[in-house]
C-alpha cells in the first residue's frame, strides 16, 4: 500500500503530489522533523525511486493519507 502525500508549497498555484512506499508514520515524522526546526528540508521519496527535496519555508501544508483503492467488480465486499 502506498501513501499519498499532498505538500501545498507558497506563491505557487499547485500542490506536489508524492506516492510513497513509506508508511504513513514514517512520513508523518519526516514532516514534523523538518516543521520542527530541525531541517531545513523536508526529504521524501516515491514509490518509483524518485527524490524530492522541499524548502521548509516554503511549504503552506501537508495532507499524509493512504490511497487505498476501493474494490470494484467480485471480490469486493
Amino acid at each position: 500500500m502506498t501513501v499519498d502525500v499532498k505538500i501545498g508549497i507558497t506563491d505557487s498555484s499547485r500542490e506536489l503530489v508524492v506516492q510513497s512506499d513509506q508508511t504513513s508514520d514514517e512520513v508523518h515524522a519526516a514532516v514534523e522533523s523538518a516543521l520542527s526546526g530541525k531541517e531545513q528540508l523536508l526529504r521524501l521519496t516515491d514509490d518509483k525511486g524518485a527524490r524530492y527535496l522541499v524548502p521548509v519555508t516554503k511549504i503552506a501544508y501537508v495532507e499524509v493519507g493512504s490511497s487505498e483503492r476501493p474494490k470494484v467488480g467480485f471480490g469486493a465486499s
